[in-house]
């Protein structure tokens, strides 16, 4: 029976539809528009057939959005209005209780999204990444892949959900205060144990071996004050044609990743530039105020949830006639998203403002036109479109447009 909460839901929930549709479109006509020249600031750095072929992907991805939205919106609304959530619970109750029916109860929903998800994922990466050039996984790998993250999540996942679920059952009325206590530790450790545990199942990590780019990143760590574990190359490659930098770990597991993709296109006063960029980040601490926020947030969402797991109007509202708390969790976050997507543009403006902090400080250390350099090479090389929707971009985006943020940088 639908009450005022089913009301609420299901208007956030098509406005979220309209809004993300209209962005899509709008994205789709803006870069057609735009498609057959190459804008003024980058004439003479990229070709026609680079900006073309940027402005086909970023054509291609919001295409294949739009049919990611309708099979996430019909999932959403067979797992809730539509009973399958309700149907799980039936399933599993009179066969496990406590603390195994909870883990069953998660672990069932996380499949079957996950099995939703597949055909998605396989076309995105073999049909559109193969398209234009950046797939380099082969059909072994991917289900290599595959497996490691299944084997992953039921090794972390399932004591990790053990002891939420303990804790929302055993710590009486505050019990989201423990849970959030739990969740930031756990997620503290991640940072440590990720770069030497976790990430070298998926990836090799090799010490860099050229000397002349090692001395020279080696002085800009040196000038700017900043002490890593090491320097590595990873075979990105193997994966995808797309290039990147990023720091990685945690107090003395930090260490600096360049995708071998990266490498082989920049020059070295160039990945200079950009690994600047990077520690711009690190100096202005946007890495640990965005753990703060992401802390923030998730203790409000749970002080949310914390009100919402006795409500029957919560549980009802989504289409369940049983109440409990691990059904309180699927809902939640079956259910957050909806409302939590009209955050989507601030959260995108603040990520936006800390990259133009990042640039500004990598010319103050390295050269803003290497930068600026390195950008245009990685724009042409990972197809980003140079003429996005401006409230598409808006809305989404976590770094600035290419021409604005080049402007920028060659006023520094």
């Amino acid at each position: 029976m639908l009450n005022t909460f089913s009301l609420l839901f299901l208007v956030s929930l098509l406005l979220m539809c309209v809004m993300r549709l209209w962005l899509a479109q709008r994205q789709i006509s803006h870069v057609r528009a735009h498609r057959e020249a190459v804008p003024e600031s980058f004439s003479g750095h990229i070709a026609l057939g680079a900006h073309q072929k940027a402005a086909d992907y970023a054509v291609a991805r919001a295409r294949f959005g739009r049919v990611g939205l309708a099979i996430e919106v019909a999932v959403l609304l067979g797992l809730t209005f539509g009973g399958g959530l309700q149907a799980l619970h039936d399933f599993w109750s009179p066969r496990l209780d406590g603390l195994p029916y909870g883990v069953a109860l998660v672990f069932s929903v996380i499949a079957l999204s996950a099995v939703v998800d597949l055909p998605l994922t396989l076309y995105h990466q073999f049909v559109i990444e193969e398209k234009f050039g950046f797939n380099r996984m082969r059909l072994t790998l991917f289900l290599g892949d595959l497996v490691k993250h299944a084997a992953l999540g039921i090794v972390i996942g399932t004591p990790v959900l053990l002891a939420v679920l303990w804790l929302m059952e055993s710590m009486g009325e505050l019990w989201w205060l423990y849970v959030w206590l739990f969740w930031c530790g756990f997620n503290l450790l991640l940072l440590f144990i990720y770069p030497t545990w976790i990430a070298p199942l998926f990836n090799k990590f090799a010490p860099l071996e050229d000397d002349a780019l090692r001395t020279r990143v080696e002085a800009l760590l040196a000038r700017c004050g900043f002490t890593t574990s090491g320097l590595f190359v990873m075979d990105g490659s193997k994966r995808s044609g797309h290039g990147n930098a990023y720091f990685t770990g945690f107090g003395k597991t930090k260490r600096i990743v360049f995708f071998d993709t990266l490498l082989g296109r920049l020059q070295a006063v160039e990945v200079e530039a950009v690994l600047a960029h990077e520690l711009g980040h690190f100096r202005h601490r946007h890495i640990v105020k965005r753990i703060g926020m992401l802390f923030a947030m998730s203790l409000l969402f749970l002080a949310i949830l914390g009100q919402l797991i006795n409500a029957d109007w919560f549980f009802n509202g989504l289409g369940l006639d049983a109440r409990n708390t691990a059904l309180g969790l699927v809902l939640f976050f079956l259910a957050g998203p909806v409302f939590t997507f009209f955050l989507t543009p601030l959260l995108s403006l603040l990520s936006r403002r800390d990259e133009f902090e990042a640039d500004s400080y990598a010319a103050g250390h390295a050269s803003a036109g290497n930068l600026v350099s390195a950008l245009v090479k990685l724009y042409e090389d990972n197809a980003a479109t140079l003429t996005p929707d401006p409230l598409h971009s808006l809305f989404y985006d976590s770094h600035p447009p290419a021409a604005l943020r080049i402007a920028r940088l060659q006023d520094a």
